[in-house]
């Protein structure tokens, strides 16, 4: 007598088969959020790629994963990803002037009881071009100076306090500078000063937005906007001016140093009280 147990194994309809959990395939299309299970790596569908579906996270880092079954999580239970039977085309995502996703359909917000101070009317026009419409969705108004030799009067004045925080842009801002030593009288938990090395805002923009192999140099005792606009052949500064506004189209055409002293001010003022 042949043993069929033995011959075939464990009984296939052992148990109650019926209530056996199947994991549901889902389409991957185009913005559907997953995490994947073996990684942990959360991120949006773009698109496909030698077979595989492409998720880019929050930060913009991007990975392919294998469409294996259950390889995946949707809030927080497993699925298993499939390719749509025609292929979605991700939309361009469009992009701000300081690189972030622009956001559209949204009105700008009422302006805060936050603010950020820039040190002059140049500076005000170069961060309105590159992080104006941020700032517009924030509801941060940006206010220029004329400069900060009375800023700790300035600041006290405007009365910082936690849903009234204050970010100051502050040119030149380097150790031993007389700038350094104005801002170090500002203590106030509510206020943040931050900037960059450059002489002035100008510099801030990269030579190559304007077709120069570098800003020129300009001797000691001479105005450095007067000694740049000779040097360059330009005869007033508000000429110049005009011309390298006219260059700076995004973030990528000013300096780094100016970035960062940016988006930590940003991220200052709109900080949850």
């Amino acid at each position: 007598m042949i043993d069929m147990a033995g011959r075939y194994g464990e009984d296939v309809l052992a148990g109650d088969w019926r209530r056996r959990k199947v994991t549901p395939e889902v389409d991957a299309e185009p913005d559907l959020v997953v995490e994947d299970a073996d990684s942990g790596f959360c991120g949006a569908v773009i698109g496909f790629e030698a077979g595989a579906v492409v998720l880019e996270d929050r930060h913009g880092k991007r990975r392919n994963f294998p469409l294996l079954p259950a390889a995946f999580l949707l809030d927080g239970r497993p699925v298993t990803l499939r390719r749509p039977a025609r292929a979605p085309v991700p939309a361009a995502r469009r992009r701000t002037a300081s690189g972030s996703v622009a956001v559209d359909n949204v009105w700008a917000q009422v302006a805060k009881a936050s603010r950020i101070w820039v040190e002059g009317i140049h500076d005000a026009a170069l961060v309105e071009r590159i992080w104006g419409d941020d700032l517009r969705i924030e509801g941060v108004v940006v206010e220029p100076l004329d400069g900060i030799d009375a800023l700790d009067a300035d600041v006290r004045d405007f009365g910082p306090a936690p849903t009234r925080r204050l970010g100051v842009l502050v040119d030149h801002l380097v150790p031993g500078s007389k700038e350094s030593r104005i801002v170090a009288r500002v203590t106030s938990p509510y206020v943040l000063v931050t900037g960059h090395p450059y002489v002035d805002i100008w510099q801030a923009v990269k030579p190559t937005a304007l077709g120069i192999a570098a800003w020129p140099v300009v001797p000691p005792g001479r105005p450095w906007k007067e000694g740049v606009c000779a040097a360059l052949g330009v005869a007033e500064p508000a000429d110049m001016w005009r011309h390298i506004l006219s260059r700076v189209n995004s973030f990528a055409d000013v300096e780094t140093p100016l970035i960062n002293a940016m988006e930590r001010l940003i991220d200052f003022v709109t900080e949850p009280a």
